[in-house]
């Protein structure tokens, strides 16, 4: 049995769906490690389970929770965000023309000029805040994906997903947007005529920094398109384990009580840090000082996220001390779980890197702010 769909978000996340184990009347989910499951020998092509690269039930659950978060068609989970970003990659024919934004994952940008571009890819970067820029490029040349990013990573840049959307469909583009950092909490971006979106599940929806997950969400009425990247995911065995997935689930369940506490953490923050007199700069949508921050409030219900980055007087060697002088913020790579990190961005970008040397990002987390204001605050004196 499931939940009605006219139930509260927050309902349809603490139950997950209401899905009971049948076996066992379990309320919590079950994990399912088989790799084969029992055929009919009397009809050998039936509709059934047949091996876990493509058709384990631990996945189930998971896909149609954030299928359902994000009002769309249906979920395929990936090993990483990077195997779902590089799924929607193989659909391309040699010469194909992908439109990035020049500020974009560093991960993905390096894939595709390297590997995408051997592949014969043409990538084409544009300032998307740069409305008439985009057109001119699409025109020029239509593009068979437009990747939107936004907020988008680390400089928190803030793209129009529906103007964007309309622009690249009017040339035949397929849209994509990565919604890690909003999560569908904050966004929808299906509701801003996009295609796809894509989740690095390591991150929010996880939210505990204990899985390494992707997941891919399809439009409504876009059947063919999902059967076309499960067929992908399948021939490349980009699939996620069992014990991933319901780890995953597990993490999805506590979603927008974890958002809820991290947007206002985050706020906090970003205010305190736009006060201090060692801080220069502090980037975060939420602010009125936010180039994006008007935007922001059409397409962000509920906060601006858990992601800043700011930067203080003296550049990169005080940035590093600082990193290093935190003692309740730890300082780490990724984002997205219950505790707060800060890290100097550029030094996991490699050399092609557009991030300020100097730019701190910090990923908040769940604690008491005010535990995580006092730390930031000795360390700037320090």
């Amino acid at each position: 049995m499931s939940l009605n769909a006219s139930v509260a978000r927050q309902t349809l996340l603490a139950q997950a769906l209401g899905w009971v184990d049948k076996q066992s009347d379990s309320l919590g989910p079950s994990i399912h490690p088989a790799t084969s499951f029992l055929r009919d020998p009397a009809d050998l092509h039936r509709a059934s389970r047949t091996y876990r690269r493509d058709d384990n039930p631990t996945f189930l659950q998971a896909e149609v929770l954030l299928a359902t978060l994000e009002g769309g068609e249906g979920c395929l989970l990936f090993s990483s965000g990077m195997a779902a970003a590089t799924a929607v990659m193989s659909m391309l024919s040699p010469g194909a023309h992908v439109v990035v934004s020049t500020r974009l994952y560093s991960g993905l940008r390096n894939w595709l000029f390297s590997h995408g571009r051997r592949w014969g890819i043409d990538i084409s970067e544009a300032d998307y805040e740069d409305v008439h820029g985009l057109r001119a490029i699409l025109e020029a040349r239509p593009a068979q994906i437009v990747w939107i990013e936004t907020p988008a990573n680390p400089l928190w840049h803030v793209s129009d997903i529906r103007a964007i959307t309309e622009l690249a469909h009017e040339c035949g583009a397929l849209v994509v947007a990565d919604n890690t950092v909003s999560t569908p909490i904050l966004t929808r971006p299906l509701e801003h005529g996009v295609d796809v979106v894509l989740h690095s599940g390591s991150k929010y929806l996880n939210g505990h920094a204990d899985v390494v997950a992707g997941a891919l969400i399809v439009g409504p009425r876009r059947a063919e398109l999902l059967q076309r990247l499960a067929d992908i995911r399948n021939d490349y065995g980009a699939v996620l384990g069992p014990f991933e997935a319901w780890l995953l689930l597990r993490g999805m369940r506590t979603l927008e009580l974890r958002m809820n506490a991290i947007c206002r953490n985050a706020f906090e923050i970003a205010c305190f840090l736009q006060e201090h007199e060692r801080v220069v700069e502090v980037l975060y949508p939420g602010l009125a000082s936010h180039p994006g921050h008007v935007l922001s409030r059409k397409q962000m219900q509920g906060g601006f996220g858990g992601m800043l980055s700011f930067r203080v007087k003296g550049g990169e060697e005080v940035s590093r001390r600082l990193a290093a002088s935190t003692k309740v913020i730890r300082q780490a790579i990724s984002f997205g779980g219950l505790e707060t990190v800060i890290e100097i961005r550029r030094g996991m970008e490699g050399p092609e890197s557009r991030t300020p040397p100097d730019l701190l990002r910090l990923s908040v987390g769940t604690e008491a702010v005010k535990d995580l204001i006092a730390d930031l605050s000795q360390a700037l004196s320090a």
